[in-house]
């Protein structure tokens, strides 16, 4: 039995039009050498068919993909559970569908296979721009990508790490001392941090902060970098707790953690709230449900994706893009923080 063809090719809109395949492929890429009344006629035959261009042929002759790259390079374990990539992922989507783009996405083992597909990307044009997460101190992918001016990228950094690509990137420092601030008026002098990989450029500009705000305070202040996981948010909560002089109150990286932390205290019998408190830096919807309801810094992860597509489209216009400050910084206080009971 012979498997039905699924894919309409040139070759197929041609013969139905009655026109060679050069005419059509004309046609088709608003090109000049048919007339006026070839060219309606072959788009009508080709949208009648189903018609749809392959994207690597667009690339290999230099038109566009209409499609933004993002690789993910993340442990499985930690993205499927975690909020902040789904949500940018919604708002990077929503906003290119409304110009006809799509989002390319290619899962990573590492750094080095990363840049492998960037050189991939590069070469082929299979996308018309980039966007890159995550971005490390010394960061080879921005050093490739600096150097190799061909694809429009955005980075998701401070502007400090971006190489002087186009960056969008929260007030990390602001949002920081927001938080420590408020722990110190609700009473708290020993406070601890379970923070993101330390490689990554986010979280020493965090460490940073903590630690100057939390000394021009006079408060104590610990830190143990995790992976994100639930299960090492766990891990640094129980040795956390487990010190002499424990803190009375502990900042996660992300959601997942300091939910996972939630049920490690209440296995030490330590009851959050009145002994201990905890606050997320990413708000998220499981942040709202759990028990206790966690105190969690708010911003629009979805609008944050929409804004950096519009950089992207920006970008692959030829217009001119300016790094940008992201400024909503607002903590939501819950039921997972407070002051010390007594």
């Amino acid at each position: 039995m012979i498997a039905a063809k699924m894919r309409v090719t040139i070759s197929d809109v041609a013969k139905a039009s009655g026109v060679s395949n050069s005419a059509v492929s004309y046609a088709l890429n608003g090109k000049p050498g048919v007339s006026k009344a070839t060219r309606d006629r072959v788009l009508d035959v080709a949208a009648q068919m189903g018609w749809r261009p392959n994207s690597a042929a667009k690339a290999l002759s230099n038109d566009a993909t209409h499609s933004v790259g993002l690789v993910l390079t993340y442990d499985t374990t930690v993205l499927s559970v975690e909020s902040f990539t789904t949500e940018l992922i919604a708002g990077l989507t929503s906003e290119l569908e409304k110009e006809g783009y799509s989002l390319l996405i290619r899962s990573s083992r590492n750094q080095q296979y990363e840049l492998g597909v960037i050189k991939e990307w590069i070469a082929s044009g299979a996308v018309d721009a980039m966007l890159v997460l995550n971005v490390e101190l010394d960061d080879p992918r921005i050093t490739l990508l600096k150097q190799d001016a061909r694809m429009p990228v955005v980075a998701l950094c401070d502007p400090s790490m971006a190489g002087g690509l186009p960056a969008l990137y929260d007030n990390e420092q602001d949002a920081a001392h927001l938080i420590v601030d408020y722990l110190n008026e609700l009473g708290h002098i020993r406070i601890a941090r379970v923070a993101g990989p330390e490689r990554l450029g986010h979280t020493f500009i965090r460490d940073n902060a903590f630690m100057e705000e939390a000394a021009a305070l006079n408060m104590t202040y610990s830190c143990f970098h995790a992976d994100y996981s639930p299960e090492q948010g766990r891990r640094c909560t129980e040795r956390l707790l487990s010190l002499p002089h424990p803190p009375t109150a502990i900042v996660y990286d992300n959601d997942v953690m300091a939910l996972a932390a939630l049920t490690a205290a209440k296995d030490m019998g330590i009851t959050v709230h009145d002994q201990l408190s905890i606050v997320s830096w990413d708000d998220s919807f499981m942040c709202e449900v759990s028990v206790p309801s966690i105190t969690a810094r708010r911003r629009s992860v979805v609008s944050q994706g929409q804004h950096v597509a519009r950089m992207l489209l920006d970008l692959i216009a030829g217009r001119h893009v300016d790094s940008i400050q992201e400024t909503d910084n607002e903590l939501v206080f819950r039921d997972s923080s407070g002051p010390l009971a007594g």
